[in-house]
C-alpha cells in the first residue's frame, strides 16, 4: 500500500505543473525543481524513493536532466520543518511535497503560492490544511486516510464487539503532536470509551525512535486488554 501511495502523491503533485512542462517541452534546458520535506528519516523511506522517481519519469520529469529534487529529512524533529520550508521557498521550487500533516502545515505557513501536496493527513480540514475535502482551495492538496472523527468511535465499538470483556484499552500517542486532527481523534475516542464503559490509557511514544518495549510493559502492568494507534505519523514517508 505504501508503494501505491507514493505513486499517487507523485501523480497529484506532478499534475500541478505537468501542463507547464509540456508547454515548455521545446525548451530543452528548462530545469524544474521539487522540494520534498518529510518528518521521518531518509532511511525509513529509502524503498519508496525509486517509486517516486519512476512516477516522475513517467510524467516527463527526469532527475539530472530536467528535474532537481531538494530532499529534506527531519529525522523525527518537528522543529526542523519550518526551517526546511523556508529553505525551499527561498530556492523557489515549483512544488513542495510534504507527506505528513506536520510537514504540510509548516510548508503552508511558509508560502501561499507554491503548490503543496500532502499524503498522510489525519484530518486535513480540522488541521487547517484545506477548506474542504471536495474543494481544497488555496495552494494545498493531497490525500487523507480518515473520513471523519466518527471513524474513531466506530473503531472502538468494533473492538468492543470483538472483545466484549475488554475493559481497559491503551492508546499509543505522540505528545509532540498538537494538530487538531490528532487531538480530535483522541477526544472522539474518549467519548466513545465513556459510552462503552471502557477505561482509556494514553501511552506516550516520544521522538523518532520511541521506546515501544517500555510502552508495552506499562500496558501489561496496567492490565490493558487491547491497543489502539492514534498517531499514524510514523508510517508517512
Amino acid at each position: 500500500m505504501k508503494v501505491k501511495h507514493a505513486a499517487l502523491v507523485v501523480a497529484i503533485g506532478a499534475g500541478l505543473f505537468v501542463a507547464p512542462v509540456a508547454a515548455e517541452a521545446e525548451q530543452a534546458r528548462k530545469v524544474h525543481r521539487i522540494g520534498y520535506m518529510s518528518l521521518p528519516s531518509r532511511e525509513s523511506a529509502e524503498h519508496l524513493i525509486p517509486v517516486f522517481r519512476q512516477a516522475l519519469r513517467e510524467r516527463g520529469l527526469v532527475e539530472g536532466e530536467n528535474l532537481i529534487i531538494e530532499w529534506r529529512w527531519a529525522e523525527g524533529k518537528l522543529d526542523r520543518l519550518p526551517v526546511f520550508a523556508r529553505e525551499l521557498v527561498q530556492l523557489k521550487v515549483d512544488l513542495i511535497i510534504a507527506p505528513q500533516t506536520a510537514s504540510a502545515l509548516a510548508a503552508k505557513r511558509a508560502t501561499a503560492t507554491i503548490p503543496i501536496v500532502f499524503l498522510f493527513a489525519e484530518d486535513p480540514v480540522a488541521d487547517g490544511l484545506v477548506a474542504s475535502l471536495p474543494r481544497p482551495g488555496a495552494n494545498v492538496t493531497g490525500l487523507t486516510y480518515t473520513p471523519g472523527l466518527e471513524t474513531y468511535a466506530k473503531q472502538l465499538e468494533l473492538l468492543k464487539e470483538a472483545l466484549p470483556k475488554v475493559s481497559r484499552v491503551a492508546v499509543l500517542i505522540d505528545p509532540a503532536r498538537s494538530d487538531q486532527g490528532v487531538i480530535g481523534a483522541l477526544q472522539a475516542t474518549r467519548v466513545a470509551a465513556d459510552a462503552l464503559g471502557v477505561k482509556l490509557l494514553p501511552l506516550e511514544l516520544r521522538g523518532p525512535n520511541p521506546d515501544l518495549e517500555s510502552a508495552f510493559r506499562t500496558a501489561t502492568s496496567e492490565r490493558v486488554g487491547a491497543l489502539l494507534f492514534r498517531d499514524r505519523r510514523r508510517c508517512g514517508q
